[in-house]
């Protein structure tokens, strides 16, 4: 079918779902410490590691006999729930397509500026908008994703043949200097900064960086979270870009990044919302909709890890559903508050398995694209 997708709850027809084979290596770097830090525990440092390339006092701790089999573990765990993620759909009658495998001799990539690690297509909500009949790949926020999109290509070219509008968006450089050094005054409370940025030949000051998962598609209408400078160019960039075919709203520091498990359109006229207080940084016409609140997360309701390591997801990631259609959400299956609640709502919440959101990061909406449902360029917002 060809390329359509203006919304996030019409009826899904066609899919991309991630993959996390291959995933070897989370080093910590500036970009990933940046990106990751809102998160209402504080929590900093677990990065799933089963890489040698990076010979360390450290990589050697994290990488003793125990934690690599106990990694290894947690790792295969992942790969089979993404899988069956991938089959519920299919199951449902979605067409699923899936992203080029990592060559497993492929640990990392170099660009002029930097060095990074490679993790799998997983997250692949973040390097790319579907935006109606266009596929827009977004300016990565962290370096080991620099080239992710390139495993979706087959996928990408084939709607492409079919008549889609196919546009990349500027790529950063991604020096120490490319990232907002104002974050902390621009965004959440718990922002960190680069505390010692290294000069490079290639600056050229702060850059366009934002993920598809910073915004919110409702029709003709693209709702954009701007927490630093970074965002606020590409925010400009999809503005202009846009113009004439889309209504682009700024929506200042909701978080310091992705919004898709803080506020997610379930239906036209009905919003599942972290916390009631979302609503004061909506636009106007999104804070007269109903809204769903399901009841905060405890710690029991996630796997507890015996080395004591903090995780860098935060509690709220299992409101990251996907809808298959109005009435349909695929939730975790060990969500039995978030599932009572919406089937209260009057939704048919589909439970899946997926053990280490937490861990990992990312629930189902960023495992996956949508690239075909039945909706149109609406007017949600009148």
């Amino acid at each position: 079918m060809r390329l359509n997708c203006y919304d996030d709850f019409t009826p899904l027809k066609e899919v991309v779902v991630g993959s996390a084979e291959g995933y070897l290596d989370r080093v910590r770097d500036m970009s990933f410490d940046m990106f990751i830090s809102d998160n209402v525990s504080g929590a900093r440092g677990y990065y799933p590691s089963l890489s040698t390339w990076r010979d360390s006092e450290e990589r050697r701790e994290r990488n003793s006999p125990h934690r690599l089999e106990m990694k290894q573990r947690f790792l295969a765990e992942l790969v089979e729930d993404v899988e069956g993620v991938a089959e519920q759909l299919a199951a449902l009658g979605v067409t699923v397509h899936r992203p080029m495998p990592l060559d497993a001799g492929l640990t990392r990539v170099a660009t002029p500026a930097f060095e990074a690690t490679v993790t799998p297509p997983l997250n692949i909500r973040d390097n790319t908008l579907i935006l109606g009949d266009e596929i827009v790949e977004c300016p990565p926020m962290l370096r080991d994703r620099y080239f992710e999109t390139q495993f979706l290509k087959p996928v990408f070219q084939d709607y492409f043949r079919q008549g889609a509008r196919w546009t990349t968006m500027p790529r950063p450089m991604m020096t120490d200097h490319s990232f907002d050094p104002e974050n902390v005054a621009h965004a959440a409370p718990n922002i960190e900064v680069p505390l010692d940025p290294q000069d490079s030949p290639y600056d050229v000051g702060a850059e366009l960086m934002i993920d598809g998962a910073n915004c919110l598609r409702l029709g003709r209408d693209l709702i954009v979270n701007v927490s630093n400078r970074n965002h606020a160019l590409a925010y400009d960039w999809l503005e202009r870009h846009l113009r004439g075919r889309f209504r682009v709203h700024r929506m200042d520091r909701l978080t310091q990044s992705h919004i898709d498990s803080v506020v997610v359109p379930l239906r036209p006229g009905t919003l599942l919302l972290r916390d009631p207080a979302v609503a004061d940084y909506l636009p106007e016409a999104l804070r007269s909709w109903d809204v769903v609140v399901p009841p905060p997360p405890g710690i029991d309701d996630y796997p507890q890890y015996e080395n004591g390591d903090p995780i860098p997801a935060s509690p709220y990631i299992d409101l990251n559903v996907l809808s298959v259609d109005e009435n349909t959400v695929l939730v975790n299956d060990a969500c039995k508050t978030l599932i009572t609640t919406l089937e209260e709502h009057g939704f048919d919440a589909v439970p899946i398995r997926h053990r280490h959101r937490r861990l990992f990061g990312g629930g189902f909406h960023c495992f996956t694209l949508d690239t075909v449902r039945t909706g149109g360029a609406e007017d949600y917002l009148g």
